[in-house]
């Protein structure tokens, strides 16, 4: 690859009291002849392999849900395993430590790039919570959509209503995948995790027990690549950076952290959840 491109320039102030500009981001290799080639051939089989996922999940779906509702017995797998022939089309490696307890509740995972849902989905058995703008993303969007993702928006009107669907997909046995930092960063840093969330989570607990599981996700960047070669935020445009990372020629490889998870107790409120999950996932980088 042999030039760069930069996203525009623009501040981000993020909560933690620390600022970063887009000039300061890591920038986006624009691949040459021979990644552009690598690129399609990676394409190829990646989007093929999304667009049969997206027509045996909605056959499946059609015959899942009015028998299992919420319960997802048949396209939990498939979307499973629909991720991992992500990252195999990409070149990306995965490598899990710790163990996944499989325990219907909340999954917290720091979020530094669009590859994170690739990532997580194939790791564990999740459903992602996201907020309402991603169901727009393209080849995201859909496949989000049909996975069964919860769509959540910052309207404190809407506040109750979102605590009543996370109760109902905690019941289903569901394990909802939450990034607490509210925006993707560099990857070497977590955000301090915002509470809004975890106040659902102990409101939900209120009727059926359920526990919070930290994960760490940390991104090892090809050999002589910025530290921050997968981070994807600020005003970075997805296809760029979508493009190189089918180009990459040798990729680095992705570590996922299952830590021990945190049982949520009478005694628990969402300042202290949020604190003993955010400190569990920074352990991890």
């Amino acid at each position: 690859m042999k030039d760069v491109q930069a996203p525009e320039e623009k501040s981000t102030t993020l909560r933690s009291g620390v600022a970063w500009t887009d000039e300061n981001a890591p920038l986006i290799p624009v691949p040459d002849a021979f990644g552009k080639l690598r690129a399609i051939a990676r394409a190829i089989p990646l989007l093929a392999g999304i667009l049969i996922l997206l027509i045996i999940l909605l056959i499946l779906r059609v015959i899942e849900r009015p028998l299992m509702g919420e319960r997802r017995p048949l396209t939990l797998p498939i979307k499973l395993w629909g991720c991992r022939w992500a990252l195999f089309c990409m070149g990306l490696r995965l490598e899990t430590r710790g163990k996944d307890s499989h325990h219907a509740g909340a999954v917290v995972a720091n979020h530094a790039s669009w590859l994170d849902i690739f990532v997580l989905g194939a790791a564990a058995g999740v459903t992602f919570v996201s907020k309402a703008e991603v169901a727009r993303w393209p080849l995201i969007g859909p496949l989000a959509r049909l996975t069964g993702t919860l769509f959540i928006t910052r309207d404190p009107r809407a506040a109750q209503a979102q605590v009543d669907l996370m109760r109902a997909r905690f019941a289903a046995g569901q394990r909802l995948l939450f990034f607490p930092e509210g925006t993707s960063t560099d990857g070497q840093r977590v955000l301090p995790f915002r509470t809004t969330l975890f106040a659902s989570i102990c409101a939900v607990h209120s009727q059926q027990p359920i526990w919070v599981q930290p994960i760490s996700v940390r991104y090892i960047a090809p050999a002589g690549a910025d530290p921050r070669f997968y981070a994807w935020y600020g005003t970075m445009g997805f296809a760029p950076h979508f493009l190189a990372m089918l180009a990459q020629r040798k990729h680095g490889f992705v570590r996922v952290t299952f830590h021990p998870p945190i049982p949520v107790t009478d005694n628990s409120d969402r300042k202290t959840l949020a604190a003993a999950a955010e400190a569990a996932v920074r352990s991890g980088l």
